[in-house]
Order: structure tokens, then sequence, then C-alpha cells
């Protein structure tokens, strides 16, 4: 079994083809996934989706790349959170890749959703682009390692996976992690203790090899699987297996479904 532990279906063009795009996700035999928030507009449809859908979990939060937008408040995030279905606090983090200084809003905004975890009891889901020496400033400072979470997407070295590990929080690896020039990951991916890793699709973004260039989904995160499976010296089911416990570990509400499933 599988799970996606971080994809949009709530973006275009999955959300105008949901059925089928769930369809093809159980059909690969993908168990659970979590649809993650990116803004508080977005959080109704995304939490009307876990609703409806009983493999299909959410989280509440608003990206760091989402200017413009409401900004969330504690008591806010701790009230959505408390819905049926929501696992996790975030996407959120910090990313300087596109935008430039002063982002002391954004800083702030990430601090809020720690607040909000540690204060809801879930953890993080965390996106960090460019940034990594003040994301990792910041969950210190704030102290995140007592709700957890998990880097997702990581892209970074090992000195950061390292200082991630030590705050107690798990790492999730992406189609990038097939990309042909990704050696540098890959030996990330194989240094990862098996109790802390993740695999994900980042859909409908990031679609992994052999299926780089379509738009991505849950089913392709088994490719993902893969990728890692030959960095680890593993097969795909075990990749599998491994990583749906660490979700169930790290996402206590999917557990009960997805052991129903197994």
């Amino acid at each position: 079994m599988f799970v996606d532990s971080h994809c949009h279906l709530s973006f275009s063009p999955l959300a105008e083809d949901g059925g089928a795009v769930l369809a093809r996700m159980r059909a690969a035999g993908v168990v659970a996934a979590v649809n993650v928030c990116t803004h508080l507009a977005e959080f109704e449809r995304v939490h009307a989706l876990a609703l409806r859908e009983p493999d299909v979990w959410c989280s509440v939060g608003v990206h760091p790349d989402h200017q413009g937008q409401p900004e969330p408040d504690v008591d806010t995030l701790v009230r959505l959170a408390q819905r049926p279905r929501v696992v996790a606090i975030g996407e959120t983090g910090l990313d300087y890749y596109r935008l430039t200084e002063p982002l002391d809003w954004q800083r702030q905004r990430f601090r809020i959703h720690i607040h909000a975890a540690c204060r809801a009891g879930l953890p993080l889901i965390v996106h960090s682009r460019a940034a990594a020496r003040d994301t990792l400033d910041i969950l210190r400072e704030e102290g995140a390692g007592q709700v957890g979470g998990v880097m997702h997407c990581f892209t970074e070295t090992r000195e950061v996976a390292e200082a991630v590990l030590d705050l107690g929080f798990y790492i999730s690896f992406s189609g990038i992690v097939s990309f042909r020039n990704a050696d540098a990951l890959r030996q990330v991916a194989n240094y990862v203790p098996a109790d802390r890793l993740l695999i994900e699709t980042d859909a409908p973004y990031l679609a992994p090899v052999p299926m780089r260039g379509k738009t991505n989904e849950p089913a392709n995160v088994l490719f993902v699987a893969d990728a890692v499976a030959r960095a680890r010296g593993l097969t795909r089911a075990q990749v599998g297996e491994v990583t749906a416990e660490n979700a169930m570990r790290l996402f206590k509400g999917l557990s009960v479904a997805v052991n129903a499933t197994s």
C-alpha cells in the first residue's frame, strides 16, 4: 500500500477530473492522500473533499508564497484544525525563491502556524525553498519539535536533512528524486532513517519519471517510491509499506481507514 503524503486535489486540473483521479489512485494501491490547503479561501473546498472521500484527509494553512491573502491568526487556524479529517497545520514555511526582502510578513506567518500547531497538537507541513537556515532557526525558536511534522518536497543537502531529523521531523520526497540530475538528492533519500521517510506527489506539480511533463496525480506516487527504492536498495512495495506506516504515525487520523484497507 502507498500513501501520498502531500497533494493538491483541489487545484486545477485535478479538481475538474476528481472522480477519475481518485479512481486511478485507488487502482494503483494508494490507500490515502493528504490534500493540502494553501490559503484560507480554499479551505472549505479542501475540507469538503476530505469529508466526502473516505481515503482523503486534509490540512489547514496558508502557503508562504501567497501574498495578498487574508493573513491567518492562531485562533482561526486552531478552530479550523478541530474539524474532522484535518490532520496537519500547513502548508507553511518560508520561500525566498521568487520574493525579495523585506519578508518579515512571511516569517511572522510561519511563526503563527507553529503556534497554532502547538496549541492544536497537530504536526506541521513545512515548505522551505531557498530559505533553509531561516526555516530551521524559526522551527527551533518556536519549539516546533514538540509537535513535529514533515519537511515536504525535500531538495536540500544532507546537512539540512540532519538538522530536520534532529528536530524530530520527517522528510518527504517528491518526483524530483526521480529526475536524471538528482543524484545528490537520491543520496539524501538513502541517508534518511526508514522510520522518518515519506513520499508524495505534490500533485498536480512535479510529475516523476516516467510521467515528467504531464499533470501529476496521486497514482504517480508509485514512481516516487520506485526512485526511493532504487536509492535504498529496496523494492517498491517495501518503500510503500514503510512510508505508509510513517504517514499513519505522523498524521494520526489516517490510521483507522488505512489499516482497514490493508
